[in-house]
């Protein structure tokens, strides 16, 4: 394990492995994404409550979850660059800044569109969505820190304590309707026991989150290649490449 370990912190082994695994993840995510998308949008029943608003869950849910998951992967890749020295690591994490801010920005906006019948209003300061908005102002920082300096070092472990720190934000998004009264509806599937929804309006939240999470694993390795040739542009590993 820690051979694999330290092969992946040297850029061309990690290059080369983003390249090999970038088309599966994208080519794997399209059919599921387009399955996903028929089953939510049309196949499964209406809810008994909220009728046919609440099928932008299968878009919602899956987007707010991954947000989530790209942060504490950020924060992860920040951290072995910070403790093992590692350039892939603080390139990793680089890369993934700005895919985890952009569904950030869609959870913010789809989780708006789904409050508006449901609330009556596109926004209230309720606890998961104002825990959700400092989420997004930490990837806004990250991306701000990394390109405050002209050190790269400098940057790259700055950025990385921030990042870091920005990660006890993480479990309070997840766990605010617990911990606290909120508009906001409860977890009805990620969460510990049995999901509160019926097993017929499941299948396509499943297929979703594992589209969805395919997806991302694609554009990561896309711009983890990009951030690596970025920082080696002067090695001659790249000018072979190139």
């Amino acid at each position: 394990m820690w051979v694999w370990f330290h092969k992946l912190g040297s850029p061309p082994y990690a290059y080369r492995l983003a390249q090999r695994l970038q088309p599966w993840f994208l080519w794997s995510s399209v059919p599921l994404l387009l399955v996903a998308a028929v089953g939510g949008l049309w196949l499964v029943p209406p809810d008994y409550q909220q009728k046919d608003a609440f099928r932008i869950f299968y878009v919602h849910v899956p987007i707010a979850s991954m947000s989530l998951g790209i942060y504490m992967f950020m924060a992860a890749a920040a951290a072995v660059g910070l403790v093992w020295r590692m350039k892939v690591g603080y390139a990793a994490a680089a890369a993934a800044a700005p895919i985890g801010a952009a569904f950030t920005v869609l959870a913010l906006v789809t989780g708006s569109i789904w409050g508006r019948p449901m609330w009556g209003t596109w926004w209230v300061w309720d606890v998961r969505v104002t825990t959700e908005t400092i989420m997004l102002f930490f990837y806004v920082g990250y991306l701000s820190l990394a390109k405050s300096f002209d050190d790269v070092s400098r940057a790259d472990r700055t950025a990385a304590i921030l990042a870091i720190v920005g990660s006890v934000n993480v479990p309070i998004v997840k766990y605010s309707v617990v911990w606290w009264n909120s508009l906001h509806q409860g977890s009805t599937v990620l969460k510990f026991g049995r999901p509160a929804m019926h097993s017929s309006m499941l299948w396509p939240f499943y297929i979703a989150m594992i589209a969805i999470l395919l997806y991302v694993g694609g554009v990561l390795c896309f711009r983890i290649r990009a951030e690596i040739l970025r920082r080696d542009r002067r090695t001659q590993w790249v000018a072979d490449v190139l």
